[in-house]
């Protein structure tokens, strides 16, 4: 799997950062950088509670 952020849909609420900290961290600005590569089998199930928790349908699942 591969997180992803839509870029012009993020609000940089920062929500994603709290809950999956080991993939993804805020630039200075408050916007989400996603770690690159493939997402580590054991973090999937927070991936998929930060994709849902955000709040402007920004952070994305995909499969590989």
């Amino acid at each position: 799997m591969k997180v992803t952020v839509d870029p012009i849909g993020c609000r940089a609420h920062g929500l994603c950062a709290d809950l999956l900290p080991e993939f993804v961290r805020l630039d200075e600005w408050g916007y989400p950088i996603v770690a690159s590569g493939p997402l580590p089998p054991e973090l999937v199930g927070e991936a998929r509670r930060a994709a849902a928790a955000c709040p402007a349908l920004a952070l994305r699942l995909r499969a590989r």
